[in-house]
């Protein structure tokens, strides 16, 4: 998995729930293509998207602090 600062960009929808868009991992630009799925945890929203590339990310984000988290970065979903 890369390594660097992650920057995400959101669109905040007619609720105001910020989705996002685009992240930037360090110098790299994640185009986001689709939202595939978005849950909560206790204190944290999940989001698992797929970038124009086909590569599948699932990004945290916390309530409290409002920082977010690669938490997972994988080739297109095989199944």
């Amino acid at each position: 998995m890369m390594t660097g600062e992650l920057r995400v960009e959101c669109y905040a929808g007619y609720r105001g729930e910020e989705t996002p868009r685009r992240f930037y991992l360090g110098e790299h630009l994640v185009e986001v293509a689709a939202v595939i799925d978005c849950w909560l945890a206790p204190g944290h929203r999940y989001f698992k998207l797929q970038g124009v590339t086909g590569r599948l990310h699932i990004l945290r984000h916390d309530e409290e602090t409002q920082r977010w988290e690669l938490t997972s970065s994988t080739d297109e979903d095989r199944t």
